[in-house]
Formats: C-alpha cells, sequence, structure tokens
C-alpha cells in the first residue's frame, strides 16, 4: 500500500491499452507468430502468450495476448481489463468453458483454467509483486478495483489441440 501522502500509482489512460492491445494482435497476426510471443525471464519480465478461448455466448474461437509466468509446468496470470473493475471478456469466458488453448514461442499447448484460491494465491500473488517494476504498486493498483484480481491458473491437459497461430 501507499504511505500517507504519498501517491498511487497512476495508469495509462485506457485508449492507450487498448490500442496497445489491437497494435500487439496485429503485429503478431502480420508477422505469422514471429513477432509477440516471449518466454518469461527470471527477474527480469513477464512472458507473453495468446491464448484462445470459445466465446460463451458465440461459440467461436476468441483470441487474446496476456501476460503470464511459470510455475512449475502451469502457466499464471491475472484476470485484468487494465486495471477496470470489469472482468475480461476471455476470463467470461473461461469460467464458461475453461478448456482452451495457448501458444507459446515454442508452440500450442492444450490447457485448462482455474482460478488460484487461499495459500496458492498468495504465493503466487506474491511472484508477482516480486516482478520488476511492481512491488507494493501491484496491491496499491488492485485496492482501485472493487473485487481482487482473480489469479488464473493454466493447467496442461493431457490431449494437445492443433492452433493455427
Amino acid at each position: 500500500m501507499t504511505a500517507v501522502g504519498e501517491h498511487a500509482p497512476r495508469t495509462s489512460p485506457r485508449l492507450f491499452v487498448r490500442t496497445a492491445w489491437v497494435l500487439h494482435r496485429t503485429l503478431y497476426r502480420f508477422s505469422g507468430g514471429r513477432i509477440g510471443l516471449s518466454r518469461p525471464e527470471a527477474g527480469g519480465r513477464f512472458g507473453m502468450l495468446r491464448l484462445t478461448t470459445v466465446g460463451r455466448r458465440s461459440g467461436q474461437p476468441r483470441s487474446v495476448m496476456v501476460g503470464y509466468y511459470e510455475d512449475g509446468v502451469n502457466l499464471v496470470t491475472l484476470a485484468m481489463n487494465g486495471w477496470a473493475d470489469t472482468e475480461p471478456a476471455w476470463w467470461l469466458n473461461l469460467l464458461a468453458r475453461p478448456d482452451a488453448t495457448v501458444v507459446l514461442p515454442d508452440g500450442p499447448r492444450a490447457v485448462r483454467a482455474r482460478t488460484a484460491g487461499g495459500e496458492e494465491r498468495g504465493r503466487l500473488w506474491a511472484t508477482f509483486r516480486d516482478y520488476p517494476g511492481w512491488g507494493d504498486d501491484l496491491d496499491a493498483l488492485a485496492t482501485r478495483r472493487a473485487t481482487l484480481p482473480v489469479v488464473v491458473v493454466l493447467e496442461p491437459r493431457a490431449a494437445a489441440v492443433a492452433v493455427q497461430p
């Protein structure tokens, strides 16, 4: 949390955040998947993956780019919508249908999503806080939301699913 007299961390304007998301997806698409994905760096930065869910209403595939880190064989991300109070559509899709596919720099992986809870959530949240640039700012930003951000665990599924980049 921020101390008395300190200012809460600033967030980027919503238009900037949405524009960055669109540009990232566009760069990934036009490069044929060669640009836009990355592995997380220990003590460095989050990785970027492409998550494909099934739309809860449309039944159609929906893809987004999200930041993540690895926790053993699992991939961990936050169900965030640029710090806005609304939940991201991809998370609502996963709540309805938890089976999804991710594309990583080394290829696709079939996953099943679940919410981290209790002690596990605390441990995974602390790992987010340890990444450079976050620290206590992560907690301060989280308090701006009506609800705590959901920590999402993407566990590998046994059956691999072929995915087009």
